[in-house]
């Protein structure tokens, strides 16, 4: 057993309300500087829609993540968009990389032109001015320009998981347009077995041993950019100016004081939740090498059990202070992860064992009746989740590799905790019909009451878990004061008594 700590985050789509506020805060932070104009290290988009950039799921054309080959009778992990043979002749020409038109020309406005401009009978105008050429330009594109499903029939309609759906779904879904739709914020997934660092050719991608964060060295970085074709969800950047590789670093400066990242600190919905999942390495390379169908479980039976004293025990001895321990207890990744199974992790089947998870959204789940109308269907659960306005088949292609009893499930849960409490406060449901759903939904009492407290009413320190590190003090070998001194020998300063 090779035990090894990981923050990682759960987003709670059902409370996100598609305010680009993360992305705000991110970009503010970290990309506003030349040759990073066009990244978004977070970014919303709305689904269904292309994305950004357009179609990164499209794997067939831009061959990211991993791939299942089977030889010599055993099955092995390859990368899609490059071999051991052929990755030197691809540094010097990669085809599978989006181009600054899948992304987006970034641009500014002439602001000075209404200051300067003589008096006229015109109103002065701000044109767009590229920031890559400096030229003016016409906008055509943008990091969110599908956003809500403008221009539908060109962005949402080429979803590529719509795929998936047949044509009475897909006619069913863009009905009501403003409504059957979701958002899906996106970061960096600091993966733990990404692709993006097994293909870089100048060992410059790595993951930090205590926390797992996927970083990139700018000093070794040479920009080969094998990293972005190798990153199935395109979350590694170009930067045009400097030359070199740029990711979401997941705030880590900001983790090391027990603080978190920028986009989740900001997030009006309080959709972000952050914790320490403890997991076997060593189970991590089988748990990707079964079918799609079964990825979502193998790769929840790769984390252990924080309350397992043996599991305590061998992190111990891997140098896993109890500092660690004792977040990965209360974490409420582990809750939502492996306790309640209701967040499940985006594109499991690109095989990198994504650390970041999505409750997948219920919406207000109403369907069309006999009449014609879209009604609320209180009193009929069993049929409520099959007439959803998002298909399962829909949500299983982005969360479940494509298994419909996965989700399924999840949102049987996420309805019966509504019915449970609506039951609490409202006379309109019967309570052995209550009953009837937890039992269906393989819940308890007890369980929907925890699951609706960590949804509607956590606080701060509830949702974000996190042991504030001194990574100077660890490397250099010295100790925070005895108060705040791990097992480990690691030091461990807690923010309350640093007064911050």
């Amino acid at each position: 057993m090779d035990v090894r700590a990981h923050v990682s985050m759960v987003f709670h789509l059902d409370k996100c309300i598609g305010c680009h506020t993360c992305s705000v805060a991110c970009k503010n932070v970290w990309t506003d500087r030349p040759g990073a104009e066009y990244m978004w290290w977070n970014n919303v988009e709305t689904k269904p829609g292309t994305g950004f950039p357009t179609k990164w799921e499209d794997q067939e054309s831009y061959q990211g993540g991993w791939k299942l080959t089977g030889k010599n009778g055993k099955r092995e992990l390859e990368l899609r968009c490059q071999s051991k043979a052929d990755s030197l002749l691809r540094l010097f020409y990669n085809p599978n990389q989006p181009g600054l038109d899948e992304y987006y020309e970034p641009w500014t406005y002439t602001y000075q032109d209404l200051f300067d401009a003589e008096e006229g009978d015109d109103q002065p105008t701000a044109r767009p001015v590229s920031l890559v050429t400096g030229e003016y330009m016409d906008i055509e594109a943008g990091p969110n320009w599908d956003d809500d499903l403008s221009g539908s029939p060109i962005y949402a309609a080429n979803d590529p998981n719509l795929d998936a759906l047949s044509a009475e779904e897909r006619a069913q879904l863009f009905e009501v347009e403003r409504v059957s739709m979701m958002y899906l914020p996106r970061i960096c997934n600091h993966c733990a077995n990404p692709s993006c660092v097994a293909s870089c050719p100048s060992g410059a991608l790595y993951k930090r041993g205590e926390d797992g964060i996927v970083l990139i060295n700018q000093e070794k970085c040479r920009g080969w950019r094998a990293c972005v074709s190798a990153c199935p969800y395109k979350k590694i950047y170009y930067n045009w100016k400097t030359g070199k590789s740029e990711k979401c670093i997941l705030c880590y400066p900001r983790l090391e004081t027990g603080q978190p990242p920028a986009c989740f600190h900001s997030c009006v919905g309080r959709i972000r939740y952050m914790g320490v999942l403890l997991y076997d390495a060593e189970r991590v390379p089988d748990a990707m090498k079964v079918e799609d169908s079964a990825l979502v479980e193998a790769q929840r039976n790769t984390f252990l059990n924080p309350f397992d004293e043996k599991v305590c025990e061998a992190a111990r001895q891997n140098g896993i202070s109890e500092e660690y321990l004792d977040s990965a207890r209360r974490s409420p990744v582990w809750k939502y992860v492996c306790e309640w199974k209701l967040a499940l992790p985006l594109h499991v089947e690109y095989r990198t064992m994504p650390m970041l998870f999505y409750v997948p959204p219920l919406l207000p789940v109403m369907g069309k009746q006999s009449s014609g109308l879209y009604e609320n269907q209180v009193d009929s659960f069993f049929s409520g989740i099959d007439a959803a306005r998002l298909p399962v088949r829909y949500l299983a292609s982005l969360f479940s590799a494509g298994n419909e009893q996965i989700v399924d499930k999840v949102l049987k849960k996420m309805m019966a905790v509504r019915y449970f409490k609506r039951s609490q406060e409202l006379s309109d449901v019967d309570p052995d019909l209550v009953r009837a759903i937890l039992r269906e939904a393989e819940t308890t009492p007890a369980e929907a009451e925890e699951i609706y407290a960590m949804t509607a009413l956590p606080t701060v320190y509830e949702r974000f878990v996190l042991p504030p590190i001194q990574r100077e003090e660890a490397i250099e070998g010295t100790c925070a004061p005895d108060s705040c001194k791990g097992e480990s020998g690691i030091g461990f300063v807690q923010i309350a008594k640093r007064g911050a």
